[in-house]
């Protein structure tokens, strides 16, 4: 059965979807099967992989609104061992939406409408990979009580750890309401710039915040990293020889032995 991993962070760019695709695509490569689901309004994962609309009949909002069988919206991508649920403009609207089936449904759970779907599907992966969208609004918090654990990208900047108690608060909630098994996976370190003392001052405070929560690999800020999603490609392919490669590499070897 899948190991349900979601990227969550409410704060924009801290290198969310970039960790999706690249951990998903190497925890392929890894030799496990991997389903990354996109949801995110703005589809980043989804071009980041080379799909565009044309290639698109079902994606993530018709699944959990219930127009699509999960199994019609997942893609096979043409990197080892990756599929992908995509995601439109379409999933903007699910607030909406939500609330007219809850007005007209009073037994309506709008927060665990993506747990059921995927409970459909986990046996036929390894690893199921949900890149959130930057918020802790409705389609979070189901991929929230969809989840085995939480990722927590936190990038090696100035204000780092801002909004971090708003969201633990969250994950709080979530177990002691809806998803008593939910954990955290860990806490990411990324876009490291080694040339500046900022970044070594959050690795050291976040450190001693999380622990042992926090992952030993540190992704870099590195050019090739914002290429790749241009190119449609995971940095793995992209780039094989990059260091971001090396590094998404031993955070799936990280995140494989903590499940293992």
């Amino acid at each position: 059965m899948a190991k349900v991993i979601s990227l969550v962070n409410q704060k924009g760019g801290v290198g969310k979807t970039t960790t999706s695709v690249n951990l998903a695509a190497a925890l392929g490569k890894e030799g496990k099967k991997t389903l990354l689901i996109d949801l995110d309004s703005q589809g980043n994962a989804t071009t980041g992989l080379g799909l565009n609309s044309d290639d698109i009949k079902n994606d993530i909002y018709d699944v959990i609104t219930g127009n699509s069988p999960i199994e019609n919206a997942i893609i096979k991508t043409e990197f080892e061992n990756l599929s992908i649920i995509p995601s439109t403009i379409n999933l903007a609207g699910i607030d909406l939406e939500f609330m007219k089936v809850m007005l007209e449904d009073s037994t309506f759970r709008q927060n665990e409408q993506l747990r059921k779907y995927i409970n459909t599907i986990k046996d036929n992966y390894d690893y199921i990979i949900i890149d959130c969208q930057p918020s802790l609004g409705i389609t979070t918090m189901n991929a929230l009580v969809a989840s085995n654990s939480v990722i927590i990208p936190v990038q090696c900047e100035f204000y780092a750890l801002e909004g971090i108690t708003q969201l633990l608060n969250s994950i709080i909630l979530v177990q002691s309401k809806m998803n008593p098994s939910l954990r955290i996976e860990g806490v990411l370190l990324t876009m490291l710039d080694g040339r500046t003392n900022i970044g070594l001052e959050v690795i050291e405070e976040v450190r001693k915040y999380f622990k042992n929560k926090v992952f030993n690999t540190i992704i870099p800020r590195l050019v090739r990293l914002v290429e790749a999603p241009s190119h449609g490609k995971p940095i793995s392919d992209y780039d094989p020889e990059c260091r971001a490669t090396l590094a998404y590499q031993n955070l799936a070897k990280e995140v494989i032995q903590r499940n293992e």
